[in-house]
């Protein structure tokens, strides 16, 4: 398994927020997905860690992320990572 990793800070946190319905749906339908998370560090900072069977998915998943049009976020980090355990 393979995960992205993205570093965000927020725009507009209440966009933000309004924007997950959107993407949730569209993220968890992509071919490989197994999980994922988004998650609120601070007022103004987040990531979402969303975990794929294969790195091929995972770095389709990046390469999605690094061409979207962000205006809610501003995207700090895009990293894809081999799972080495999970529970």
């Amino acid at each position: 398994m393979h995960a992205v990793v993205i570093d965000v800070t927020f725009n507009d946190a209440s966009a933000a927020q309004a924007e997950l319905s959107q993407l949730v749906p569209q993220v968890s339908a992509a071919p490989g997905f197994v999980a994922g998370y988004w998650i609120a560090l601070s007022p103004n900072k987040g990531t979402s860690v969303v975990v794929f069977d294969s790195e091929e998915s995972a770095q389709a998943l990046a390469k999605m992320a690094k061409g979207a049009p962000a205006v809610a976020v501003t995207m700090d980090s895009i990293q894809v990572g081999e799972v080495m355990a999970n529970a």
